[in-house]
């Protein structure tokens, strides 16, 4: 698998490691069964909401902690309306790219990222804990990359359905039998909504 320069140095040199004492706000997204783990720490200044100080811990591969030292370097500094609009796309391009299978690296940097800045915003009164909904669940699934491509799940209209009602999450997806990261598709999935207290049982029908 062939990585930049920019990866390779962050990976063996990360920046901004490490458990923070006291944070501000933190986050944490992944699951270390599934070979991904970050979590974000925020030192955030009250007056001027500038985040001051951002360290991360991860689990996971090179592509995962290159990812999170990237992003904690672009966010320090930053206001949380500046940071808010950090993207993974940001965060893969500052590194000079990731091959298609590590896309989904960046957007777990990112997630988390936000992650934290929403936990942060909805402690200090400054954001109401948002209502889980048919638009959260697709807003989850614009995160699950597909790995042969490196573009998320909606944007290849891999959904053709997302349907919520009593607790049940159900998600029909155009993907065929013969498609090799069918079962990677479906346990990213899980492992994004079962976060969610809302949500009781999800089935994901394949044609």
């Amino acid at each position: 698998m062939q990585y930049s320069q920019k990866v390779l140095d962050h990976f063996m040199h990360p920046h901004n490691v490490g458990k923070m004492e006291n944070p501000d706000a933190t986050a944490t997204e992944g699951s270390p069964a599934c070979g991904d783990q970050v979590t974000v720490y925020l030192k955030v200044n009250d007056e001027t909401k500038i985040i001051e100080d951002i360290s991360f811990l991860s689990y996971g591969c090179a592509s995962n902690i290159a990812t999170a030292s990237i992003i904690t370097d672009m966010a320090k500094g930053k206001t949380l309306e500046e940071a808010k609009k950090i993207t993974w796309r940001d965060a893969m391009e500052a590194l000079d790219g990731l091959p298609p299978v590590k896309v989904h690296c960046s957007v777990l940097a990112a997630d988390t990222l936000q992650s934290a800045i929403s936990n942060y915003e909805i402690a200090h009164g400054l954001k109401e804990v948002p209502n889980f909904s048919k638009e959260t669940i697709e807003q989850e699934l614009k995160k699950i990359i597909y790995p042969q491509v490196g573009e998320d799940i909606i944007a290849l209209k891999m959904v053709k359905y997302i349907g919520f009602k009593d607790g049940e999450v159900i998600i029909d997806m155009n993907m065929m039998k013969f498609d090799q990261w069918r079962d990677n598709i479906a346990d990213e999935i899980k492992e994004h909504l079962q976060k969610y207290p809302e949500v009781k049982k999800i089935t994901i029908n394949f044609p």
